[in-house]
């Protein structure tokens, strides 16, 4: 579809292109709407916009020490696994397990995207068996029965698109190859290691449907097809797979980095990348007020280089109303001795609908990091 020619209002001092030579002792921000794909305006500050003396009332930028939820119980059943965030359309838990299923799993309240944080597993399904390593997303379809075998502890991000499903994005001028050629996506085996796990004794199958459970008992192993044939399947593809778009004249924002589609909320995977090298393109991500969408971020692996402080296995969460962007270290740094590329993994969820923090969240909470953006700090 053509897009029809538009010209843009301007006023006082801008940047002919946005996030690229800024007027001298500016600081960028853009207003958007729709998640970077909207109308949007840049305004262009003498202060950052993020340069808050201090904050009160409930809208606070928010982080937490992720991994920390229910570590000390290991063996949980997935929705037994503390719930972190969540709203009408995602639930976000941290699941720590280390050992073997003793009984499978079914959720009907939607599809359930498994990122491991750390550890490997077996996973067997009605499809077959599929092992996982850590850095692996794992889509399974809604309603799908599986369980997990742990070779060592593991610690698993599970989101779950509740009443929706999940899609890859439309890549656009990209091409469909673009990010990761679908092909390389990998769906379960019926293997020998799936043929040897079943048997005759009794089975159980703990289903979630309206966020009640119900048992389903068989007296032999329910996960024993021969075969199958379709294109509804669970999928697995690793962050190393995934070949992120990226400019050495301009910051792409973060929709280009879109994992996955749901019908309220997106899963973005920031990967290791060149960094601009153009000396008048923004080298850290701009600062922005997507006042659509409540931004997580589940920090995996690397220094996350527009924050500072933040460790692997925490969770920040950045709600409307609040600019966000790099923290002060972040943005001084990128300007004095800019990194040549990034070694970050993160996994970034844009929320259409307000979420809310549970209490066990608030547990682990990391205390002041609403001042982190402090110059004085």
């Amino acid at each position: 579809m053509k897009r029809r020619i538009e010209f843009p209002r301007a006023e006082g001092l801008y940047s002919r292109q946005a996030h690229v030579a800024l007027p001298t002792g500016t600081f960028e921000r853009e207003i958007g709407r729709q998640g970077f794909f909207g109308p949007a305006t840049h305004m262009y500050h003498r202060h950052p916009p993020t340069g808050w003396s201090q904050i009160e009332g409930p809208l606070q930028p928010r982080a937490f020490r992720a991994s920390d939820l229910g570590a000390e119980e290991t063996d949980q059943a997935p929705w037994e696994a503390p719930s972190l965030i969540s709203n009408a359309h995602i639930d976000l838990r941290i699941w720590h397990t280390r050992s073997a299923c003793d009984r499978l799993y079914r959720n009907a309240d939607g599809d359930l995207l498994l990122f491991v944080h750390e550890g490997a597993l077996d996973f067997f399904c009605d499809f077959g068996h599929l092992p996982l390593r850590e850095g692996d997303y794992l889509l399974i379809p809604r309603s799908t029965s599986w369980r997990v075998a742990p070779h060592e502890p593991a610690t698993l991000l599970a989101i779950e698109a509740t009443e929706s499903s999940f899609g890859l994005p439309d890549r656009g001028m990209l091409g469909e190859h673009a990010l990761f050629d679908p092909a390389i996506l990998e769906t379960p085996k019926i293997d020998e290691s799936f043929r040897a796990q079943q048997d005759d004794r009794s089975w159980t199958i703990v289903v979630k449907a309206r966020s009640a459970l119900s048992s389903l008992t068989y007296p032999f192993n329910p996960l024993d097809a021969v075969g199958w044939k379709g294109n509804l399947a669970p999928v697995r593809v690793n962050w190393r797979d995934i070949r992120p778009v990226a400019s050495d004249r301009y910051h792409v924002p973060p929709s280009a980095h879109t994992t996955f589609l749901c019908d309220r909320f997106v899963v973005c995977t920031f990967c290791p990348r060149r960094i601009e090298n153009d000396p008048e393109a923004l080298k850290v991500p701009f600062f922005h007020s997507n006042d659509d969408y409540d931004e997580l971020i589940f920090y995996h692996r690397g220094q996350f280089f527009s924050r500072d402080g933040i460790a692997p296995g925490a969770v920040t969460l950045h709600p409307r109303g609040l600019t966000h962007g790099p923290h002060p270290k972040a943005l001084a740094q990128s300007q004095r001795q800019p990194r040549s590329e990034t070694d970050e993994v993160a996994v970034m969820i844009d929320c259409r609908d307000a979420v809310v923090v549970s209490e066990a969240a608030a547990q682990v909470e990391v205390p002041g990091y609403a001042q982190s953006w402090s110059e004085s700090a």
